[in-house]
Formats: structure tokens, sequence, C-alpha cells
């Protein structure tokens, strides 16, 4: 079914001297967790995602201005984009939404999965970016920040499919890296290694949470959204003359994607 965007709250209107950021996947996990950190930092933030009742909740807690979003739906894109576009500049966008689906080896991968990861992934991503350059441009000093993985950067068994959108998006932001720096624009990749979050191993694993929860068994301290949002944050604050193309952040218990440290319950 076709979604449109429909404004849950007040008007999407920035005070005149806020920056104002655009949240995808804003209804749980880090993209959550992101619009809480750039509220703190004093962002006027539009936090778009499809569950009406999170974003209402995120709303009243936060002072965000709630959006209903599909990534996946052009249509719900371009309505979205209209919308906020007609109230002003944007100054970030965080490509947030997203997710993994199966850990499949590649003789056994379902095609379904594989199509759903990259639908929201990879062009999630670029319907949202397509449909927000202008106000990004519009803005002065704008920023495009893609929320990728550590699994961009090294293949394993039974990740090839979110190894290989990750890989995408990491390839996409580079490519716009180069393309938008004349119009002021910086394009920042932040890419978490093993974040323990509520949904996205459980997602991936069919809902079944014994086996999400043996993903971080005996990790000390896997990442936390928070942990996530903070570097989003970080690099967003920083001087608009700093570009910060990739920042990579790992739990100390994760020294590579393929080695980590789990100790005895």
């Amino acid at each position: 079914m076709t979604q449109t965007p429909a404004q849950l709250g007040a008007p999407v209107t920035p005070a005149p001297s806020a920056l104002r950021a655009v949240v995808t996947g804003a209804s749980s996990g880090i993209g959550a967790a992101t619009v809480r950190a750039l509220r703190r930092a004093g962002w006027d933030v539009v936090a778009a995602a499809r569950r009406v009742d999170r974003l209402e909740a995120l709303a009243e807690e936060t002072g965000a201005v709630p959006m209903v979003l599909d990534v996946t739906d052009q249509v719900s894109v371009d309505a979205f984009a209209a919308e906020v576009a007609a109230a002003g500049p944007v100054h970030a966008l965080v490509n947030n939404a997203g997710g993994a689906f199966g850990t499949e080896r590649v003789a056994e991968a379902r095609t379904e999965d594989w199509e759903w990861m990259y639908n929201v992934n990879v062009l999630g991503s670029l319907r949202m970016t397509r449909a927000l350059l202008p106000a990004l441009r519009g803005g002065g000093q704008g920023s495009v920040l893609f929320l990728t993985s550590t699994a961009a950067l090294a293949a394993y068994e039974g990740g090839a499919g979110y190894c290989g959108v990750k890989a995408a998006q990491e390839s996409m932001a580079r490519s716009l890296r180069l393309e938008e720096a004349e119009h002021n624009i910086r394009v920042i990749e932040v890419s978490p290694g093993m974040v323990h979050t509520e949904e996205f191993s459980l997602n991936r694993l069919g809902g079944d949470q014994g086996a999400a929860d043996k993903v971080y068994e005996g990790v000390a301290h896997p990442l936390t959204a928070d942990d996530v949002a903070a570097a989003v944050a970080f690099t967003l604050n920083a001087p608009h003359r700093m570009n910060i193309d990739q920042l990579v952040l790992r739990p100390l218990a994760q020294a590579a994607n393929h080695k980590v440290l789990r100790f005895p319950q």
C-alpha cells in the first residue's frame, strides 16, 4: 500500500537559527538514539519512519517533528521531501533506515531477503538523498550521512547479502562526496561493528529471540545504539570545513569481523 507522509505533531517549522536534520528509520534503535543525540545538541530534527506509535512517543520525549515515511516507496519519499523542503533548508540527512535479513550462504540464499535488503538499505538511501539534495544545497552547508557497517569492509560466511548492500552504500557515499563537494555538501559514513539493539539481530534471524541473544553471548560490551548515535552527532557537529569521510567503530571485544572475544557467562 502506498503510504504518504503525515505529520503527527507540530508543523515542520524550525527555529530561525537552528540547523535541521532528517533522520530515517527513527522509530527504534540507532535511529531513535540519533534523534535524541541531535536534539540534545540543539538540532531541529524530523524523525521519519513507518511506525506511528513509536514516532509519537519519541516526539513527545524529544521535541522532534514526527513524520511517517516509507523509504521503499517513491510516492512516500517524494511527498515527504516536498513537505520538509517547503519548511526551509535541510542541513543534514541521516540515511539510517535499513537492516539485514538472513544468514544463509550464497548457495542457500533467499532472493526475497536480498531484494528487501537492497530496496531498503541501498535504494532507500538513493531515494532519500536524491529527493532532499535540493533542500540540502539550499541550506548552504548540507551533510549527507550514511549509516553503513563494518560488513562493508570485509566479507564473512553467511554475510554476502548484507555485506553487499553496505558496500553499495559505501560506494554511493564515495561517489556522492566527489559530486557534491562543489555544493558545500559533506558526505559522511559511519560504520559500526557489533551493536546490540532490540531489533537488528532479531529481524535478521526471523524473529528467533534465542538465536538473536546468542549473537551477543559472552561479549562483555557490544556497542549500544547510544554509542553509535554519539558518533553520528560528533561527525555532524564538527566544523563544516571538516569532512569526516568514514568513522569506523567497534567494541573492543571485536578485533575484526571474524574475531570476537567471548567469555563464559
